[in-house]
C-alpha cells in the first residue's frame, strides 16, 4: 500500500471517531434535560384503579340467607326449589371432582350457572349479587356445565325391560295392544345458536335462522333417553338420527321395540312414522263431528300424533324452564352444544324429584315432511327391504285398529237400539 492510500485510511478513521464521539455528546445532554424534567415534577404519588375486585363472601352469606327463604320465589329464579337445590349440591360434590374452594361454595356456582341458564342473563348479574368479577362468574359458570355434563349420563332415562309396556299405552283402549311395543318418540328441534365465520350459511335453517339442530328421544314419562347436540341447523333430521344410531355409545333401540317418528323420518321397523299424504296433526281433527277420521290411515295418524304428542311437550317444558334457548347463547359453539346436554340432564333430575312441578310449555313449530331419499341405513337388509317391511306392519297396525273401532262403534250403535226398542216396550 502507498503512503497515499494510508494517509487516507488514517484520515477517514479519525472522521468515524470524530462522528462518535459528538453522537455520544449528544445522548448525554438529552440524558440532562431529562434528569432536569424528572427531578421538576412534584413528588405525588400516582393512583392506579384495582384491577380485580376484593375478596368477599357475600356469595355464601347470599346464597344461605336465600335458601331459607320462601321457596317459591326461590324456585321462581333458580327453577327448583330450595331441598331439590341442596340435594343437586351434595351430588355434585360427590360424583365430580368439583368442590368448594377458598372463597366460592358449590351452591355459589350453581346459583350463577342456573341465573345464567335459567333466566337467560348475562355474566351481569351473577357479578352484581354475588360481588364477583367476570372471570370468576365465567370460571363458576364453566365448572358446573363440565360437572353437569359428567352426571347427565347417569340422569338420562333407561329404556323399559323388554317384557313392559308404558302405563300410558297399556292403560288406554286406544293404544294398547296397537302401540304396546313402543317405548317413546324421537324429534328434532332447533335452537338458536351463535355462529361466526364463513360457516355460518351451514347452520342457516329452513327458516332462515341460524340455530343448532337438537336430535332427542323421550318416554312417556317426559324424560329424555337420549340427547344429540351440535349438529348444523341446515341437517336433515334423518341424517342426524343416522349418525346417532352408528354411534359406539349412541341412541340404542331394544330389540323388538321402537320409537315413534314424525314424517321427517322414514318409517322403519325402530322408528313407526305416520302416513304421508294424509291428516296428521292433532289439530287436523279438531272441530266438529266433521273431522273425525273417515279411515284406518287416518285413524292411525290420529293415535299416532296422540302418542307421540309427549316429545313436543317435552320440548315446550325443556325451553320453557331453561330460557337460555330461547335465544342464541353468546357462547362458543362447542359450548352451546354441551348447554344442551347439560340441561337435559338436569331436567331429567328434576323430573325425578319433583313430578308435578311443570313449567308452561311453549309451542314447537309444525314439522316439515320432509323427504327420506338420502337417508342411509347401516342393516343387513336393504332400503326398499327395510322400507316396504315397515310399510306392510304399519299398514296391519292401522287395519286393527279400524277394525276394532267399527266393532265398537256397531256395539255401541245396536246398544242403542235395544235401548229406544225397551223404551217404546
Amino acid at each position: 500500500m502507498s503512503e497515499m492510500d494510508m494517509y487516507r485510511v488514517d484520515e477517514e478513521e479519525e472522521e468515524f471517531y470524530e462522528a462518535i464521539r459528538i453522537l455520544l455528546m449528544a445522548i448525554q445532554a438529552v440524558i440532562y434535560v431529562l434528569y432536569d424534567l424528572v427531578l421538576s415534577i412534584p413528588d405525588e404519588s400516582i393512583s392506579r384503579p384495582l384491577t380485580r375486585r376484593p375478596v368477599t363472601s357475600n356469595g355464601y352469606i347470599y346464597m344461605n340467607k336465600i335458601l331459607d327463604g320462601d321457596p317459591y320465589i326461590f324456585r321462581e329464579v333458580y327453577r327448583m326449589y330450595p331441598d331439590v337445590f341442596r340435594k343437586l349440591c351434595v351430588i355434585i360434590k360427590e360424583k365430580t371432582p368439583l368442590q368448594n374452594t377458598r372463597h366460592i361454595c358449590v351452591e355459589e356456582m350453581l346459583a350463577t350457572f342456573l341465573l345464567v341458564v335459567g333466566q337467560n342473563n348475562r355474566y351481569s348479574e351473577p357479578r352484581m349479587i354475588f360481588e364477583r368479577s367476570h372471570f370468576t362468574v365465567s370460571r363458576s359458570f364453566n365448572k358446573i356445565l363440565k360437572a353437569l355434563n359428567t352426571i347427565a349420563p347417569e340422569f338420562m332415562a333407561k329404556p323399559p325391560p323388554p317384557d313392559t309396556t308404558p302405563p300410558n299405552i297399556r292403560e288406554s283402549t286406544r293404544f294398547y295392544p296397537f302401540f304396546k311395543d313402543c317405548i317413546g318418540a324421537i324429534d328434532g328441534t332447533h335452537i338458536p345458536a351463535t355462529v361466526v365465520g364463513r360457516e355460518v350459511s351451514r347452520y342457516r335453517n329452513r327458516h332462515g335462522k341460524i340455530s343448532q339442530n337438537v336430535l332427542a328421544a323421550c318416554n312417556f314419562d317426559l324424560q329424555f333417553i337420549y340427547v344429540l347436540s351440535g349438529w348444523e341447523g341446515s341437517a336433515h333430521d334423518s341424517k342426524v338420527l343416522n349418525d346417532a344410531i352408528s354411534r359406539r355409545n349412541g341412541l340404542k333401540v331394544p330389540a323388538g321395540k321402537y320409537y315413534l317418528g314424525d314424517c321427517g323420518f322414514p318409517n322403519r321397523r325402530r322408528f313407526l312414522a305416520p302416513f304421508r299424504g294424509t291428516r296428521y296433526h292433532l289439530k287436523d281433527f279438531c272441530g266438529g263431528e266433521g273431522n273425525h277420521p273417515v279411515n284406518a290411515v287416518e285413524l292411525f295418524n290420529l293415535r299416532h300424533a296422540s302418542l307421540r304428542n309427549v316429545i313436543e311437550r317435552i320440548f315446550g317444558i325443556f325451553k320453557s324452564r331453561f330460557t337460555i334457548f330461547k335465544s342464541a347463547p353468546p357462547f362458543p359453539y362447542k359450548t352451546q352444544a354441551e348447554l344442551v346436554l347439560a340441561c337435559a340432564g338436569l331436567h331429567n333430575f328434576l323430573r325425578q324429584e319433583c313430578r308435578s312441578d311443570e313449567f308452561p310449555p311453549e309451542p314447537e313449530d309444525d314439522p316439515v315432511e320432509n323427504e327420506e331419499d338420502n337417508f342411509q341405513w347401516d342393516d343387513f337388509q336393504t332400503q326398499e327391504q327395510q322400507r316396504d317391511n315397515a310399510n306392510q306392519w304399519r299398514m296391519s297396525i292401522a287395519n286393527q285398529m279400524w277394525a276394532e273401532a267399527q266393532a265398537n262403534a256397531n256395539n255401541v250403535n245396536n246398544d242403542n237400539e235395544e235401548s229406544d226398542h225397551e223404551g217404546e216396550e
